[in-house]
């Protein structure tokens, strides 16, 4: 190939070795001729069943069984991400907590509104921030709740987390989150997944101003409005705030708005609780679907892996001590697989050992007129006498026809099967079949030919799916067949008849009828019967057998029998093919 033309350049150097100076170092490098002659290595190889079997995937890197797994895994994930949510289940816990605090607001409102009220020299009423902070003190220890009281001005009067004392005011602060720097993996892994779940997020941020008024909540500003509002927020650490508030009234004057404020934490422990229990149950099904699934997919993979594996030893192996495994027990897919491949195993042996047959007898069928030409041929070369010559000559001439007659009949039957199988069935309507090739050889042997009789029903279906030329051989086999050993002035009879979805054909002529044992042997290949009297060599042997592979192939059977008179003498010999109808 040219240089210009290479995949790779040469790499040339100066001659040193005495070699031409152009001469490649190395060898050739890639481009050459040594990838051309390993991909001939490799087909003279596999073209001699010397190849090593493929390497099969083992079991965890078997693709099926990872769709396995991943499709189970899927399927059980997404019941569980959804469940991780658990939006209603917290809206419940949410509400719930909401409602316990308007009913604590309004009861501690009355309480306020009956006994921390005081009148002013103007006539006007309002509360008493000492008061109302002992009464905050009694109603609200031990209960977690916060408790604000606004006056109708906005101002802050009293706080139940400022607490006052001899040193002054005393702040009560929520302590921070539980630092979470010591959980395991699957903790840490938990709460990262937890900070992408939607939810906390969607309410607005509690912010507490350093001086408080009503301004800076809105649901004060509801409740100083005459409504008992609610608000959730969620502060700077991520825990959930949940505040309602109340107006504070005497005879339907609003005097304040009295603000009761709790974390979610027990909401928040709640749905942790109930994630919890989700993931457990969640954990353990998913480890019963990982040995299912593996269990499945060894039901699946692994048999299907010892059907490729045997397979693979079938096709590189030499000799047949390689067995495809029977798994037709487990009554499903595989068991067919492996009866099919089984089957498929058994018909390429039986065609093998067919083909060997084959042309073991084409050997022997080829050898005997190649003998007796080679015999004929060393002996005219020595014989002067020239009828003796002539003799020879026309044993010559026989055997040449009979070396091309059978070598004619042995490429048509070993292309049948070829044939049979690329060829696409038509409709053919066998009684016109018959017809056609009974008036063909009634007006080539009119003068001294067998009568054709037809027995055929008038308006009987007689249509079968197959190939015309092939049964059309067939019939011409038989019925030539018939001929040859019909008596001068014979009857050939023709009958076609449809019995329910099978179509019976049968060609019988008046002969000596078939040898007694023989009604098998006549079908098989280089068998031959002929009449006396009829030159050695005239027929190959082949045409019944041919005929037998083509009937075969259309799904039918052909067999032979010998008709009887009433005596129970042979008066001829009968042909039957049956056929599936169309």
């Amino acid at each position: 190939m040219p240089a210009a033309q290479a995949p790779f350049a040469m790499v040339t150097t100066e001659n040193r070795t005495g070699g031409p100076p152009d001469a490649p170092v190395g060898g050739l490098v890639p481009g050459g001729e040594a990838p051309a002659r390993r991909r001939a290595e490799q087909v003279d190889e596999e073209a001699a069943g010397t190849r090593s079997p493929p390497r099969r995937r083992r079991r965890l890197r078997s693709p099926l069984t990872r769709r396995i797994l991943t499709i189970n895994v899927l399927v059980l994930l997404i019941p569980v991400l959804g469940l991780l949510h658990l939006d209603q289940y917290r809206e419940s816990l949410i509400a719930a907590e909401l409602d316990s605090l308007r009913i604590q607001g309004r009861a501690f409102s009355l309480s306020l509104g009956s006994t921390a009220v005081v009148a002013t020299q103007v006539g006007d009423e309002q509360l008493l921030p000492e008061v109302t902070r002992n009464l905050m003190r009694v109603l609200l220890v031990d209960t977690g709740v916060r408790a604000r009281i606004f006056a109708r001005s906005g101002d802050l009067l009293a706080d139940s987390f400022v607490l006052g004392g001899p040193g002054g005011k005393v702040q009560v602060v929520a302590l921070p989150p539980d630092d979470k720097s010591g959980l395991s993996f699957l903790g840490r892994l938990y709460e990262a997944v937890l900070k992408w779940v939607p939810g906390k997020d969607d309410f607005p941020l509690y912010r507490e101003e350093p001086v408080q008024q009503a301004l800076h909540y809105g649901e004060v500003g509801g409740a100083l409005a005459g409504d008992s509002p609610g608000m959730v927020r969620v502060d700077r650490q991520g825990r959930l705030v949940l505040s309602i508030a109340v107006p504070v009234q005497r005879y339907r004057q609003i005097l304040g708005a009295l603000m009761l404020s709790k974390d979610g934490a027990d909401i928040d422990a709640a749905v942790d609780d109930r994630r919890r229990d989700i993931l457990i149950v969640f954990g353990l099904a998913l480890g019963v679907t990982v040995l299912l699934s593996l269990y499945l997919a060894g039901t699946i993979a692994r048999p299907i892996r010892r059907l490729a594996q045997a397979a693979d030893r079938v096709r590189y192996g030499k000799g047949r001590q390689f067995e495809i495994p029977d798994f037709r027990r487990r009554g499903d897919e595989i068991g067919d697989l492996s009866d099919a491949l089984r089957s498929m195993t058994e018909a390429l042996w039986n065609r093998m050992d067919a083909i060997e047959a084959f042309a073991a007898d084409v050997s022997h069928e080829i050898k005997n007129p190649l003998t007796s030409l080679r015999s004929a041929v060393e002996t005219v070369a020595r014989v002067e006498d020239p009828e003796q010559q002539r003799r020879l000559m026309s044993i010559i001439l026989d055997d040449v026809h009979r070396l091309d007659r059978l070598i004619s009949d042995i490429s048509d039957a070993s292309r049948l099967d070829a044939e049979l199988s690329r060829a696409e069935s038509e409709s053919v309507d066998v009684g016109e079949l018959l017809r056609a090739l009974a008036s063909l050889h009634e007006t080539v042997d009119a003068d001294d030919g067998p009568r054709f009789v037809l027995d055929m029903v008038d308006h009987q279906n007689l249509r079968v799916l197959g190939m015309e030329a092939r049964l059309g051989q067939v019939f011409r086999n038989l019925i030539t067949n018939a001929i040859t050993f019909s008596p001068p002035g014979g009857t050939i009879r023709l009958s076609a008849l449809r019995q329910g979805e099978e179509i019976e054909i049968s060609v019988c002529d008046d002969g000596p009828g078939i040898p007694e044992g023989k009604l098998e042997a006549v079908f098989e290949r280089f068998y031959s019967e002929r009449p006396a009297g009829e030159k050695f060599g005239t027929h190959s042997g082949l045409g019944l057998s041919i005929s037998k592979q083509i009937v075969e192939a259309h799904g039918g059977i052909i067999e032979a029998e010998n008709r009887c008179d009433a005596d129970g003498e042979v008066v001829g010999a009968c042909f039957v093919v049956v056929l599936p109808a169309e």
